[in-house]
């Protein structure tokens, strides 16, 4: 019997994620953190969140841990980060951004990454109230 490809999606991301830290895009810059949710406002605890930031090219990679927590250090003077999200489920990742310091370019309000005490927090919900922008790709 053959398989389908939504029989071969993950929950595999564990994979590659160990071979070296991954989830920096600057030596030194800001914490990034966010929770990775799904419709019920229940943690995604398998997924894997990519941010590339265009400005600098840089790009890094965070598995989110039992809580769907995820985070990064990225550069001081990024204001937008290109965001891939892949989870279970998911055929394709999506594509989402993260705007930093006021998001004064945001095409929604829920791609603003809001300041906290350690830098800047950011949750991503697949779908639901208050669901995350995604853009085609």
């Amino acid at each position: 019997m053959r398989t389908t490809p939504s029989q071969t999606v993950g929950p595999f991301f564990a994979i590659g994620l160990v071979r070296r830290e991954q989830h920096r895009l600057a030596d030194d810059g800001v914490e990034l953190t966010g929770v990775l949710l799904d419709g019920q406002g229940d943690p995604i605890v398998d997924g894997v969140i990519e941010l590339l930031d265009g400005a600098s090219g840089a790009w890094g990679r965070s598995g989110t841990d039992g809580e769907g927590r995820f985070s990064f250090l990225v550069p001081s003077d990024a204001t937008r980060l290109e965001a891939y999200v892949f989870a279970r489920g998911l055929l394709r990742h999506q594509l989402t951004r993260i705007y930093l310091d006021g998001g004064a370019a945001a095409e929604d309000e829920t791609l603003v990454a809001r300041r906290d005490d350690d830098g800047f927090r950011h949750d991503i919900r697949m779908q639901g109230d208050g669901a995350t922008l995604f853009f085609e790709q």
